[in-house]
């Protein structure tokens, strides 16, 4: 029986150390270079893909043309309290900014990789990404996509140990509306901007919710000028929707835009703009695919259920897919928990995901 064991102080060592950097997207140079000395230190293979001038990838290969990539973000959200964004453990819960989005995907990857390395295990075939950028443009991802091609992918976001084999598109969609600046005291809903977006916002909400059940809809941003004691003369919103997979996210936008300008232009506001600056189909990977079978088969070999699920959210995948790469996600921690002020993951699913890692390097 192969030996799937992981080094757990280590392991948590490297998690704590993780999430008491703080790397906020395009703040990531600290947390690149500690963990470059991690790897250097462990004899892994590592090398740096610059990004742009100050920020890199890490990538751990011992080929040079690996088929497989198992890839991880080592960029977080701007922390709610930059006084109290680190490590802390509270009945098994590792608490932090990033401990669920995604350091405790990271930690696992890096340990499964180190496991594998020293039993002389670890194969040219395979590769080890950690990119920047993922929280807001994901330019780690693309530069790696630019510098080669992978057949398949395994993304550690945060999926509560359950493998997602499908992903749920993403738009991103920007609506500004303008008005008329006057006197406060002469406000009337046909003249403020902001009444008319809260209308046109309301009108979104209820055609999601009558139509479109699996639509998912955030309501990101609302801002409007600062007018003082005066009729705000614009409003701008961003809004997220994440779409069920199998619905085209460019017809979807372009009937929400179609939507949008039938209600505005009959509202009373003196014109409006929108854009949509992300736009990214979902996808189903079938469970009779190559790296779906492997990561199966790894929970299987380790006891742990099977149960297929939707990635909701958006993320590199997305991405890898678009580039023809056959991926599903898998991690620890709970998407739930991402994002929020008291972030957390259990640090038995850390351990979990990286012995599942590691069990698939022989899938």
């Amino acid at each position: 029986m192969p030996d799937y064991t992981i080094h757990r102080d280590r392991l948590f060592s490297l998690l704590r150390d993780m999430v008491d950097i703080y790397s906020p997207s395009n703040k990531e140079e600290e947390i690149t270079a500690f963990l470059l000395g991690v790897m250097n230190e462990r004899g892994l293979p590592v090398r740096v893909q610059q990004v742009d001038e100050t920020r890199s990838n890490l990538i751990i290969c011992a080929g040079e043309r690996p088929r497989m990539l198992f890839l991880g973000h080592i960029d977080t959200v701007p922390a709610f309290d930059i006084e109290q964004y680190s490590f802390n453990e509270r009945d098994g819960l590792c608490y932090g900014l990033g401990t669920a989005d995604m350091k405790g995907g990271c930690a696992a990857l890096i340990e499964a990789f180190t496991c594998a390395h020293e039993a002389g295990e670890l194969s040219g075939n395979m590769a080890l990404a950690l990119v920047v950028g993922e929280e807001e443009t994901g330019d780690g991802t693309r530069a790696l996509l630019e510098s080669g091609r992978f057949e398949r992918a395994l993304v550690a976001e945060p999926t509560n140990l359950t493998p997602c084999l499908n992903h749920y598109g993403y738009v991103e969609m920007i609506i500004r509306v303008f008005g008329y600046r006057r006197h406060a005291a002469m406000s009337d809903r046909e003249t403020n901007a902001i009444r008319a977006l809260l209308r046109f916002l309301l009108e979104v909400e209820t055609r999601i919710e009558n139509n479109e059940p699996d639509t998912v809809l955030n309501i990101r941003d609302l801002h409007s000028a600062e007018s003082g004691f005066a009729v705000p003369d614009r409003c701008t919103a961003s809004l997220d929707l994440h779409l069920p997979p199998g619905c085209n996210a460019a017809a979807y936008a372009e009937e929400m835009r179609r939507f949008a300008g039938q209600w505005l232009a009959n509202s009373r506001a003196s014109r409006y703009e929108i854009d949509f600056p992300t736009l990214a189909d979902g996808y189903c990977t079938a469970p009779q695919d190559a790296i779906a079978q492997m990561l199966l088969s790894a929970l299987a070999k380790l006891g742990l259920p099977g149960n297929p699920a939707s990635f909701t959210s958006h993320s590199d995948a997305n991405l890898l897919k678009e580039a023809g790469c056959g991926t599903v996600i898998f991690g620890p921690g709970q998407l739930a928990k991402a994002h929020t002020f008291d972030e957390s993951v259990d640090f038995r699913q850390v351990e979990t995901a990286a012995r599942v890692y590691r069990c698939m390097f022989g899938c």
